[in-house]
C-alpha cells in the first residue's frame, strides 16, 4: 500500500476520482506514486512520535531470540520511507523485509534502505510482493517487529483484528506510525472548512474501511490480545515551506470531499481556489493530524 488513507499520488491503470489526501479509488491494487511518496516524506519523517522508540528500545534489548541480529517486517513500504526513517534509530544488525503489492515501489525501497544502523552494524535487506492485509503468525514466525507507516488507516476492522492476533501468537511487538484521525486545522480558517473535513471523513470510512476510528479500533485489538499499547501524536504541521506537500494535499482533500457529497462541487472551485493562493503566498498554515501506535508483547506470565 505504502500511503496513507488521505493523500495525492495513487496510481491506476486508469484515472478514477483521488480519495482523501487524493488516493485514487479502484479496486485494482494501484500502487502510489512515487513523486507523491518523496513529496511527502520530510513531512512523516518530522511527525513520527520519536517518543515511542524508548520503550521499543527497551522491549528488544530484552529479548534473547535474535542473537544475529532483528528482523523488521515493514507493511506497505511504499519507496521505503519507514526504514529510512526507523534503521539508523535502532542499535544492532538488522534485516528488513519490505513487503508491498507494487514492484516499482519495492524496488526503489530496496536501493534506498540504509546499510548501516545507529551502532553502526549492519544493515540488509530483502522483498517479499504481495496482499499485506492476510498476514499470519506464520508470516512473522522469526520477526523482531512488525512496522508500517500510513496505513492502519485503509485496512477494515477484520484486518486489523487479523494483524493484531497475528503479532500476539507469534510475539511480535508493532509499530504503525501516521494513521490519520479525522482531524485537520486550517490557518487562517473558511467557512467551508468543515463542511469539506465532514466529507473527507466519510469518505475516509467508505466500504468499511476504518478511516480516522483506525488507531482507537487497532488500540483496543492488540490490548484485547494482551498488548501493551501506546499512542502518541504525530501530526503534520505544514507551512510556506511545505508549499508543494500542501498544495498537493489540499487537491486531494477537496477531491475527496466531492466525491463523497457531489454536491460540494459546486462551491469547491472557489474554495480550493482561494485555498491554493494563500498557499502560494505563504499565508496558509495546516496541521493534519496523525497518531502512532506502539504494540508490545506483554512478557510470558507477566502483567506489566
Amino acid at each position: 500500500m505504502g500511503g496513507d488513507g488521505a493523500e495525492p499520488g495513487r496510481r491506476a491503470r486508469t484515472t478514477p476520482p483521488r480519495t482523501p489526501e487524493g488516493r485514487v479509488s479502484t479496486t485494482d491494487a494501484p500502487g502510489y506514486a512515487p513523486e507523491w511518496l518523496e513529496l511527502r516524506e520530510g513531512a512523516d519523517a518530522d511527525a513520527r512520535a520519536a517518543g515511542l522508540l524508548e520503550p521499543l528500545h527497551h522491549w528488544l534489548a530484552g529479548q534473547e531470540r535474535w542473537p544475529d541480529g532483528i528482523v523488521i517486517r515493514d507493511l506497505g513500504c511504499g519507496t521505503g520511507s519507514m526504514g529510512r526513517w526507523l534503521a539508523p534509530r535502532l542499535n544492532g544488525p538488522q534485516h528488513w523485509i519490505l513487503h508491498d503489492r507494487d514492484p516499482v515501489l519495492l524496488d526503489l525501497a530496496a536501493v534506498r534502505t540504509p546499510r548501516t544502523a545507529a551502532d553502526g552494524s549492519r544493515v540488509t535487506v530483502a522483498t517479499e510482493r504481495g496482499d499485506i492485509a492476510r498476514l499470519t503468525a506464520e508470516d512473522l514466525d522469526g520477526a523482531s517487529l512488525l512496522t508500517a507507516s500510513a496505513l492502519l488507516d485503509v485496512l477494515t476492522r477484520d484486518e486489523v483484528d487479523g494483524i493484531a492476533a497475528a503479532c500476539a501468537e507469534a510475539g511480535c511487538p508493532a509499530l504503525l506510525a501516521l494513521s490519520v484521525v479525522g482531524r485537520v486545522e486550517l490557518t487562517p480558517a473558511d467557512p467551508l472548512d468543515a463542511e469539506f473535513a465532514d466529507a473527507f471523513d466519510a469518505h475516509q470510512r467508505r466500504s468499511g474501511l476504518l478511516g480516522p476510528d483506525a488507531v482507537s479500533v487497532a488500540s483496543v485489538a492488540f490490548a484485547r490480545q494482551g498488548a501493551m499499547v501506546r499512542v502518541l501524536a504525530s501530526p503534520w504541521r505544514l507551512g510556506a515551506d511545505e508549499s508543494a506537500l500542501m498544495a498537493e494535499w489540499l487537491r486531494g482533500w477537496v477531491g475527496a470531499a466531492c466525491e463523497e457529497r457531489p454536491a460540494l462541487a459546486q462551491r469547491a472551485d472557489a474554495y480550493l481556489r482561494r485555498r491554493l493562493e494563500a498557499c502560494a503566498a505563504g499565508e496558509l498554515r495546516v496541521v493534519v493530524y496523525h497518531s502512532d501506535l506502539l504494540a508490545l508483547p506483554r512478557p510470558a506470565g507477566g502483567t506489566s
